[in-house]
């Protein structure tokens, strides 16, 4: 089984520090999640309360993915304390590593994210680059994926990468189990842009969820913004704006992602031909998928086939 070592740091943040737990637990056995601290003792969270873990930093030589949830901010060091570098320096090579929100200080004080890119908190960008020149920082995704390091943005990015890390290791039909079970999404478009200073429409105003409803029901047809706003009965300019205002992207862009995703599970699903699969998820010709597909996750379709359905239980 696979084991998932936690390392909870002092000023943990209680909510982070569960989400792996609770994401890869609910993988129905497929993972083995513990949770460790740097000297077996409890540690402080950033809340009222100090959590107990029940192993110490020894079972970190027996982790295949390290997640190092996020903790205050007000303990970041540019060098690593020497009980935390001893920890971090017992994980065996090969195990992956995964950081939420400030755990990629920790990672980038361990020099593992050296000419590498990565993320954190879009507000704790500059003070990364500042303190890691090194490292090329994006606040604007959710996640980066290196395959042997990943790196997520703040708080419930976390459950993002944990469901990423679940995808990759057993393909879509498990994840969206897992993002069922947990009851959030199992995929979120727009990256940290969607979330950085962003007023929030008034709570009367008429919302666009009903129509990105319906459009996910209707993404075989050749959707156009009119579509979408006559459905919404608003004038096209009034939906674009709120749509982005609730979603973070445009709805033209909005509709490439949700297409690409359908058309990710078709491809792991189904032996559909790539020009099949476009047909059905709205994509005008296979050639259309190929491009779409290659720019947001970098591979063709056949290539994504051949790696996730390798991945399915069973395959």
């Amino acid at each position: 089984m696979h084991r998932v070592v936690v390392l909870a740091l002092d000023g943990v943040y209680p909510f982070e520090l569960g989400i792996p737990s609770r994401i890869f637990g609910a993988a129905e056995g497929r993972y083995e999640v513990v949770t460790c601290t740097v000297d077996g003792r409890p540690v402080r969270t950033d809340a009222d309360f100090t959590v107990v873990a029940e192993h110490g930093p020894e079972v970190l030589r027996t982790a295949d993915t390290v997640v190092i949830p996020s903790f205050t901010p007000a303990r970041i060091v540019p060098v690593l304390p020497e009980p935390i570098a001893a920890a971090l320096a017992s994980i065996p090579p090969g195990a992956r590593m995964v950081s939420i929100c400030t755990g990629a200080f920790v990672l980038a004080a361990a020099g593992v994210l050296d000419g590498r890119t990565a993320t954190t908190h879009w507000q704790l960008a500059d003070r990364f680059r500042a303190l890691f020149p090194r490292v090329t920082v994006d606040p604007d995704v959710l996640f980066v994926d290196h395959g042997d390091v990943l790196t997520s943005a703040g708080a419930a990015s976390g459950v993002d990468v944990c469901l990423h890390v679940v995808r990759s290791d057993h393909g879509s039909e498990v994840a969206n189990g897992v993002a069922r079970r947990c009851v959030v999404p199992p995929w979120r478009d727009g990256g940290q842009a969607q979330y950085i200073e962003r007023p929030v429409p008034e709570s009367s105003t008429t919302g666009t969820a009903t129509t990105r409803q319906w459009a996910l029901e209707h993404l075989h047809l050749p959707l156009t913004l009119a579509d979408l706003a006559d459905h919404a009965r608003m004038s096209r300019r009034t939906f674009a704006r709120r749509f982005r205002d609730e979603v973070g992207v445009s709805p033209g862009r909005w509709l490439i992602q949700q297409r690409v995703y359908r058309a990710c599970e078709l491809l792991e699903s189904s032996d559909l031909a790539v020009d099949q699969v476009a047909d059905r998820v709205g994509f005008a010709t296979g050639t259309s998928l190929r491009q779409h597909l290659h720019a947001a996750i970098g591979v063709s379709p056949l290539v994504y086939r051949r790696t996730f359905q390798a991945a399915r239980p069973g395959a």
